[in-house]
Order: structure tokens, then sequence, then C-alpha cells
């Protein structure tokens, strides 16, 4: 069992530095004392860094060490919605050989994987749909079953439609877009958070998060990410239901709001019958995925979603 690391979201204006190993966080006084409040955290624990603010200053050296920590940091634009994630570029001793087992993994073995991620995608949203929405899924489980190598029917498109038209009933013909209504500001931010977690743990892997096993888009550096984000979506999207349907319809991201999307690497999955945190079950996918370019296996290992 590894440890759970922490994810640290800063909001509010900040100097961020470092001394013997900690992450040292001063937060002006807001009593006008001109006593700066001063506290610290071992750098070793750090998984997510959210900087959500102009007003942040963070040193060379503290940027340094979250790198040789593998910690992901995320950076916020004004409207509070992530632009950038800096990862370290040595992440693993064995890199380079790793980073060549993925170059050479050959079309039919990445085609079985992508088969592999949707069968997983496709049965968690099933599930997530059955016991939030009380759905009707049948449809959903017959179609994970029906997905072929490579999903060359793209059942995940089919399987889409008809989650998102009924995750969100109170929202008329609701679509997943990036830039579309409510909620997909939540689901937008819930989203790169996982991206951050996922591609964080393919570099403490030894693997390209670049280099994807379906996804290919010249201007995106984590396709690998968004590949193996898939299966774990759904996680996010139950929590964003739970947010969304305790509100009055209009969900901004407030403090409180984005302090849960930031919870999503503690939320329980269940990995062959064992419960741990999604941090970790993510870290067990990225290894098994390694295993696979290695020749060692042919079976990613996927989390499903129960209650």
């Amino acid at each position: 069992y590894t440890m759970i690391k922490r994810t640290l979201y800063f909001g509010n204006p900040a100097y961020l530095s470092t001394e013997n190993r900690q992450l040292l966080i001063r937060l002006p006084d807001k009593c006008g004392s001109g006593n700066a409040v001063t506290k610290s955290i071992p750098i070793e624990d750090i998984g997510v860094v959210v900087l959500d603010n102009r007003q942040i200053t963070i040193t060379q050296a503290a940027l340094e060490s979250l790198s040789e920590n593998a910690s992901a940091v995320i950076v916020c634009d004004s409207t509070h919605h992530p632009v950038s994630l800096q990862l370290p570029l040595d992440g693993n001793t064995l890199q380079s050989e790793r980073f060549a087992a993925q170059i050479r993994a050959s079309l039919p073995l990445k085609k079985q994987l992508w088969q592999q991620t949707i069968q997983c995608k496709i049965r968690n949203q099933a599930m997530v749909l059955s016991s939030i929405r009380n759905c009707e899924t049948g449809n959903m489980i017959a179609w994970s079953s029906q997905v072929k190598s490579g999903d060359s029917d793209n059942l995940e498109a089919r399987a889409a439609a008809y989650y998102w038209r009924n995750m969100f009933p109170s929202v008329p013909d609701f679509t997943r877009d990036r830039y579309g209504c409510l909620p997909n500001n939540l689901l937008n931010y819930g989203y790169a958070i996982l991206r951050a977690v996922v591609a964080r743990a393919l570099v403490v892997n030894g693997l390209l998060p670049t280099l994807g096993i379906h996804h290919h888009n010249r201007y995106n550096a984590y396709c690998l990410a968004d590949d193996i984000m898939e299966p774990y979506r759904p996680f996010v999207d139950a929590l964003v239901v739970d947010i969304f349907d305790n509100s009055d319809g209009f969900v901004d991201l407030t403090t409180s709001v984005k302090s849960r999307l930031l919870s999503i690497p503690t939320i329980d999955v269940v990995i062959d019958g064992c419960r741990s945190p999604l941090m970790n079950g993510v870290g067990r996918t990225t290894y098994s995925l390694y295993k696979c370019f290695s020749g060692e296996s042919r079976k990613l290992v996927y989390p499903s979603f129960t209650l």
C-alpha cells in the first residue's frame, strides 16, 4: 500500500519556497499586523499543486524540488480554469529503457489496449448511470462486450451519447462539451485534476505521456494520459452529479466546489476486489501499462465503479 500523496490548492496570494525538503508557504497577514503566516509541508508528501491566483510567487528552488519528487504543478488562468501542467522530465531510473519499449509497441497491441480501455470505460459509465440515475443500462453492458480491437465501430461514442443524455435530466438536451453549458465547467475542472494525476503516474513509471495508444494530436502533449484516464472519468462524473444535484442548478467554481473536486485523488476505487484511493489505483494502471509495453503482460489493470 502506497501512501496517498496530498493535493495542495492555492487560491489566495502566497509566497512558496523550500527549505530542508519542506515546501514553505507564506500567506499575507489579513489582520494588517505585518506578520506573514508561514506553514510547511514535506515535499515528499505532495502529489499535485494547484496555483490559482495571479499573486502567487513560487521560487525556482521550490519548482525544482517538486519536480524531483515527481509532483504535478497545475497553473490556472484568470477564470480559474487549469491552463498548464508541469511534470518532471526524469521520472524513473529506467526511463530510457521504458521509453524504447513504449515506442516499439506494435499497432495490434495498442488496439487491444484501447479495446480494454473502452470496454472498462463503458462498464463504469453503465454502473454510474444505473446506481445514480436508476437508468436501464443493459444496452451499455452489451456495447461494452461488443467493443472490437481499436473500437473500430466507435461504440465509445454511442455509449457516450446515451450516457450524457441521461446523466443530467434537469438540463434539457445536455451534451458534454468543453465550452458548453453547466455543469460542463465542473467536469472540465475535475478532468484536469484527473489528467494531472494520470500524467504524473505515467512519468513515475517511466512512460512518455505524449505518445498515446489511441489519441493522436500534434498539439497535445498528454495523449497517453488522455487515453488512460478514460475508465476513471466516470468517478469524476459521479462526484460532479452529486455536487450539481445538491445545488440550485447554477454551480460556479467556488472555493467549496473546488475543494470537493480536489478530493478526486482520494476517491475510493476498486481494482481486483481491493479498494484503494484513486491516485494509488492510477499507479497500478500505469504500471500495468508498462508491463504491456515490455511484453510481460497483455492486460491493463483498470478500476470498476462500485458505490
